[in-house]
């Protein structure tokens, strides 16, 4: 399974970006599908996730402006971030619990990172 994240780039406060992220290769079935951030010199963390189910869950930090969705038969996870803020500016990654195959358990896979800069 191989994750490819677009839609990166540099933005002003208050803009915004569409980040998505496509899975590819053998799938059978994906259930979460998550987007982290990092940025420098911090941890990593959560910015959202969706569920197969339909449950999302968002940081408290953007929770409001940032939207995660999905598109089941693409494989696809999206991210819609709108009234950016300089504390925005990260490496965002893509992520998502998916089986190979019927045979198999669900693990974790990440895509490369795309960066998001906000300037004022």
């Amino acid at each position: 399974v191989q994750l490819q994240a677009f839609g990166g780039g540099l933005v002003q406060t208050g803009g915004f970006l569409r980040l998505s992220c496509a899975a590819s290769g053998s799938i059978f079935s994906i259930d979460r599908m998550a987007w982290y951030r990092q940025a420098p010199e911090k941890q990593r963390e959560l910015v959202a996730f969706s569920t197969s189910n339909g449950v999302t869950n968002y940081a408290d930090s953007v929770k409001g402006r940032f939207t995660i969705s999905r598109d089941n038969a693409k494989n696809t996870v999206y991210l819609q971030m709108n009234s950016l803020r300089l504390e925005d500016t990260a490496v965002y990654y893509c992520n998502i619990a998916a089986r190979p195959s019927i045979l198999e358990v669900f693990r974790d896979y990440w895509g490369q990172g795309t960066q998001v800069t906000v300037s004022s």
